[in-house]
């Protein structure tokens, strides 16, 4: 059996290593990419593919949000999680993804995730089972951040928020354009928005990795971030291995 594959990867470096390396296994054939989350459900809708390689860290639309918008009653694909971060992996292998990749990917591993999705493309309701368990995982994962503005209380969606900053007893919630008072202590977010694209990068700061723009090294141990406000975040020594696996692309 051949399995009809899509990749999905906002980097086009990522996307042209993982089709290079695909190329060389007999068992798959190569029908299309798709370079964010909403042509991806439209290239998963259109052309029925067999596997799906899904990076999780897209703008937008991210991999778990294409994962929940998918159609239980459609054909279902079977889902290879790739991400750079061990964190989302450990989430992915305990939702049952059939396989994640962590980048930078061997040929090793790609070809066991290969020969795991044609042993399960005989069980479809093994599949659906997996992907049912997936999709509740990224149910939970896209959480609703509540934030406090003078009487009023807001929905805020994970996405938009691009920081919180204790300062003292507050917590702010920075966003593009607001800051908003969180209703809760910095550690009780950083535990609800566990396995998500937060990163603790100081004991004062947590940060979205999607809004980070530039990282500029201060010492061997330290790091400035300047995120999509251009607002600056120095790196704690404690926390600097949150922020070096972003350049491990």
């Amino acid at each position: 059996m051949v399995l009809s594959t899509l990749i999905v990867d906002d980097e086009p470096v990522a996307r042209r290593v993982l089709r290079e390396e695909l190329e060389q296994i007999d068992d798959v054939a190569l029908i299309g990419e798709a370079e964010d989350g909403a042509s991806a459900l439209t290239a998963i809708h259109d052309l029925s593919p067999d596997l799906v390689f899904l990076d999780l860290q897209m703008p937008g639309l991210g991999g778990f949000d294409v994962i929940r918008k998918l159609q239980p009653g459609a054909r279902i694909p079977l889902i290879v999680i790739v991400t750079a971060w061990d964190q989302f992996a450990i989430q992915a292998f305990e939702a049952g993804a059939i396989d994640y990749l962590l980048k930078p990917i061997s040929q090793e591993r790609l070809a066991q995730a290969v020969d795991r999705a044609l042993k399960l493309c005989a069980r479809p309701a093994e599949v659906a089972q997996q992907l049912a368990n997936v999709a509740e995982v990224a149910e939970r994962s896209i959480r609703r951040i509540v934030a406090k503005s003078g009487d009023e209380y807001l929905l805020l969606n994970a996405a938009e928020v691009l920081a919180f900053e204790a300062d003292g007893d507050l917590v702010w919630i920075i966003t593009a354009k607001k800051r908003y008072l969180a209703t809760q202590s910095l550690k009780v977010i950083q535990d609800k928005l566990r396995n998500t694209n937060f990163r603790r990068i100081h004991r004062k700061a947590l940060v979205n990795i999607d809004h980070v723009r530039k990282m500029s090294t201060l010492s061997s141990q330290r790091w400035l971030l300047t995120l999509a406000n251009n607002q600056e975040f120095i790196v704690s020594k404690r926390q600097a291995h949150n922020v070096r696996q972003l350049l491990s692309w």
